[in-house]
């Protein structure tokens, strides 16, 4: 039997999201331009703060993205009224996955687009950009098991932990890339060199990223009632 998705309802369920966050989203992307900015400044200090306050507003824009989608929700006992609409639990997987992810995305994409506005039209090294390529990657990476997490288990307390656990993997990310000959013979220079370690490094979190969302999906679409 064909399986009918009902698009209208999981269209306004996606937008539902988008309409509530987006100003706060806004704040968000706003705050990392600003952190930005001091990077632009090409100072140490400046780039000190810069890239310690962008990291920060990755980790927090990402954590709220799951927890006032999905936690809030979960928490504040809304799912009596998505029942009530004509959704089966696989268009409320879908709608909750496409809204979270676009809630994510939107600033998450800004905030990349201007960093390498900002490393390609300063006095910064071009080569950072192989730096900070793998450091979204892994901000991705992190939001996508993090979401996958969130929508199968309920436990509130489980859920950050697995928030907070896989952000701050960032810091020994940062430690190991800075330790790999293949970004510190570029990360100084206006010279742009994809090496196989960091290829190697961007390719897995992309494919575990869109691996941890389809799971995700998979569980979830899966179940004959929402609870």
């Amino acid at each position: 039997m064909k399986r009918e998705f009902n698009w209208p309802i999981i269209r306004l369920l996606m937008l539902k999201d988008w309409q509530l966050f987006q100003k706060q989203l806004a704040v968000y992307a706003l705050s990392g331009i600003i952190a930005l900015a001091f990077l632009g400044l090409a100072r140490p200090w400046a780039f000190y703060i810069g890239s310690l306050l962008l990291i920060t507003l990755l980790v927090a824009m990402a954590c709220f993205a799951i927890s006032t989608s999905l936690l809030v929700e979960r928490k504040e006992h809304t799912l009596a009224f998505v029942m009530s609409l004509p959704v089966s639990p696989l268009d409320f997987t879908i709608a909750k996955l496409a809204g979270n992810l676009l809630t994510f995305a939107v600033p998450f994409t800004v905030m990349a687009v201007f960093t390498l506005i900002v490393i390609f039209s300063t006095a910064l090294p071009d080569g950072l950009v192989v730096l900070a390529a793998p450091l979204y990657g892994h901000i991705l990476l992190a939001y996508a098991a993090s979401l996958a997490i969130a929508m199968k288990v309920e436990s509130e307390g489980w859920n950050i932990f697995a928030m907070i656990g896989s952000m701050l993997l960032i810091n020994p990310l940062i430690m190991i890339l800075g330790q790999m000959d293949s970004i510190r013979s570029v990360v100084e220079s206006d010279v742009i060199v994809w090496g196989r370690p960091i290829l190697a490094i961007l390719i897995a979190q992309v494919v575990l990223s869109l691996s941890c969302l389809a799971f995700a999906a998979w569980w979830n679409g899966r179940k004959p009632a929402f609870y």
